[in-house]
């Protein structure tokens, strides 16, 4: 059968470990054979050596004196003996020199030269006795270049580990710790993750799925004399779902996506970033229309020039002069569209914001009370809920939690509910996750003096008093002082959802934290250091209420707050001496005031919070519905409904009806 000729055939890759193992086989080879290992030489004891020596059979001993050995080399008449019979043949690989026919490993060199010498005299002997040392030219030298050796090989070793394709033609590189590690989706082989799955967001789900709609359909707004954006930035706090977006956004685009981190471009080598970016978009370009997502772009994105001391080269800030260069500059491609997630946005460059390379700057906010429901109903999917779980209550019990936050109450419900060996999750079991993400674990058995507990009990209790009283406090949930995480008490409140805060709704919740303080100074007349955090807390709002949102008649319309995040005024404060004296008097007399206001409030309502603290003492954890039977209902407290429109009902609940919605 003939062959097809004109098919190239493949060269076999030839390996260079061949060689390397080649070599090793002859260093071995030479070595053994080289040496006496091959020659009939026989290991013999003292004993027979000087019976040898006493039968005249030896004319030679070398004693080798830097390794206690001795060889022995004996006449041809005595190899002619049959008592030396096992060395008499010749070696089947002769060495240059003599071969001895015994080796002897002695002990002490004195007492062994003694016995040859007493033995010779005895029997008038001619033996020669001669004294060397060992010396192997060819391993001292192997010796001496083995550690080179190892050296080039292990460079050749990670020279062909990092070779981008060397030798497989010309445009292959030498090294690829300058390519590009952005990983490029496959929506046949990922997972992915649609719009469906990203609940909420309505604002930021709208502007992404743009722009898939600009990647899909680019003559639909080009025709107008429109351009693609070229950049979005996503910007929020941690946990809202910035990476969430990208997801869908991979999973939904019928464009190549390339997805990498910001440290990504990091590296220790001088040039490696910036070539990590040039070969990013060289990628992306090949492949156009594309989208390139950098997660945590703050890494590479900081503002250049800041706290930078040493007055180097810096490494990040010629990444980001590159970035920069590929977003807008000369031989910029249209068809690559960037996509960018942080919630540092305050310290990005501002040559990194401006419209050209981010066009758009997408907020992704946490979620209001009717996103927080629709994401619960995504992360509740996968898992088996009782079938009166109410929804929007759970959404009610979860001010401020982020999406993240949402999943972590599902996952930790199910663990729970797992636990108690249910079928089903229930309410009680997402109640249990929220306090044991927000307060930590329980600890019952931590020891604690009942005088210590009587006072936790008045501290919390002063807590809710004071909240249930005044009219901008947030709403009590429940009160507990089962010590939790690190805390020894603690109270759930639900604060009401603000966009604006006035100042009376600022002070009425400082005179609630104060609460706790000020019902020890009422009923023991002593104070503890149990109000650290409550006091740390009500230090923060007050500073925040000066210096920060000029709610100060003292200060004045006036705020010290620097949104940019970058200090203009370096490692100086922004006011002067004087005016830092008067900051800390009015932030000491808001404080002072509303403790005041928190101690008439519990003095008036004396034989409440001791009621509410008995009843503390006894059952460890009372909700709403025990303040109502002591207080009755808040006539201020509002309902609003997913609207936020305030509902108006002129029936009020009764604690029996209040309890039975409890349980």
């Amino acid at each position: 059968m003939a062959k097809d000729n004109d098919t190239p055939q493949k060269k076999p890759r030839f390996s260079s470990w061949w060689i390397y193992g080649l070599i090793a086989i002859f260093l071995i080879a030479f070595q053994f054979f080289g040496s006496d290992n091959l020659a009939s030489t026989k290991k013999t004891t003292t004993s027979e050596l000087q019976e040898y020596l006493r039968n005249g059979d030896i004319t030679k001993i070398l004693i080798i004196t830097n390794i206690n050995q001795a060889k022995v080399f004996l006449s041809d008449e005595a190899l002619a003996k049959d008592v030396h019979k096992d060395v008499s043949e010749k070696p089947l690989f002769p060495s240059t020199g003599s071969v001895p026919q015994y080796v002897l490993d002695y002990g002490d060199l004195q007492i062994f030269q003694n016995e040859i010498t007493e033995i010779k005299k005895e029997n008038n002997l001619d033996t020669i006795v001669e004294f060397d040392k060992e010396s192997n030219v060819f391993m001292e030298l192997l010796l001496s270049i083995l550690p080179f050796v190892l050296i080039i090989g292990i460079w050749i070793y990670l020279m062909r580990r990092m070779s981008g394709g060397a030798g497989g033609g010309a445009g292959g590189q030498i090294f690829n710790i300058g390519k590009s590690k952005a990983k490029l989706f496959d929506e046949k082989t990922d997972t992915r993750t649609s719009f469906k799955d990203v609940a909420g967001l309505e604002g930021a789900k709208e502007e992404v799925e743009e722009i898939v709609e600009f990647l899909k359909h680019p003559d639909k707004y080009t025709s107008l004399g429109g351009k693609i954006p070229k950049g979005a930035l996503l910007v929020g706090p941690p946990g809202t779902g910035k990476t969430l977006l990208a997801k869908a956004v991979a999973g939904e685009a019928k464009v190549p996506f390339f997805s990498l981190s910001g440290s990504d471009f990091v590296e220790m080598f001088v040039g490696v970033g910036a070539s990590r970016v040039r070969d990013l978009f060289k990628q992306a370009k090949d492949k156009s229309p594309a989208i390139i997502f950098i997660d945590e772009i703050d890494a590479i994105g900081r503002a250049r020039g800041k706290n930078n001391f040493t007055g180097s080269n810096d490494e990040r800030e010629n990444t980001l002069n590159q970035l920069l260069t590929e977003m807008d500059g000369f031989g910029t491609n249209t068809n690559v569209i960037v996509l960018a997630a942080t919630n540092r946005a305050d310290v990005l460059d501002k040559a990194l914001m401006r419209a050209g390379r981010f066009d758009r700057q997408i907020y992704v906010d946490l979620p209001d009370i009717r996103e927080r429901k629709e994401i619960f109903e995504v992360h509740l999917r996968p898992i088996k809920t009782s079938e009166t779980l109410d929804l929007d209550f759970l959404a009610r019990q979860t001010p401020g939690f982020s999406g993240a936050d949402i999943a972590n109450v599902c996952n930790e419900a199910a663990l729970i509910a797992a636990r108690k060996e249910k079928k089903a999750v229930g309410k009680q079991d997402f109640l249990d996750a929220v306090d044991r993400i927000v307060g930590g674990l329980e600890k019952k058995n931590k020891i604690i003096t009942p005088e210590e507990k009587k006072t936790i009990a008045y501290h919390e209790a002063g807590h809710a008093t004071v909240s249930w009283m005044l009219e901008h406090a947030a709403p009590l949930v429940k009160v507990t002082i089962v010590p939790r995480g690190q805390s020894l008490g603690s109270a759930w409140y639900l604060p009401e959802e603000r966009l604006i805060v006035r100042p009376e709704q600022m002070q009425d919740e400082m005179c609630a934290t104060l609460g706790g303080r000020a019902a020890e100074k009422v009923i023991f007349n002593k104070i503890s250091t149990g109000a650290l955090s409550d006091l740390e807390k009500v230090t923060k709002q007050a500073r925040a209420m000066v210096t920060i949102y000029g709610l100060n008649d003292e200060i004045g319309n006036l705020t010290y707050y620097d949104s940019s995040g970058q200090n203009e005024y370096g490692f100086t404060k922004p006011y002067s001496e004087d005016t830092a004296q008067v900051i800390d008097q009015e932030i000491s007399k808001l404080i002072e005031e509303q403790y005041i206001r928190a101690i008439d409030v519990l003095k008036k309502n004396k034989d409440k919070l001791i009621a509410l603290a008995e009843r503390l003492l006894e059952k460890e954890v009372i909700f709403k519905e025990d303040l109502v039977k002591i207080f009755g209902s808040r006539p201020f407290e509002k309902e609003f409904d997913q609207k936020g429109q305030e509902i108006v009902s002129t029936e009020k609940l009764t604690p029996e009806e209040s309890t039975e919605e409890n349980n």
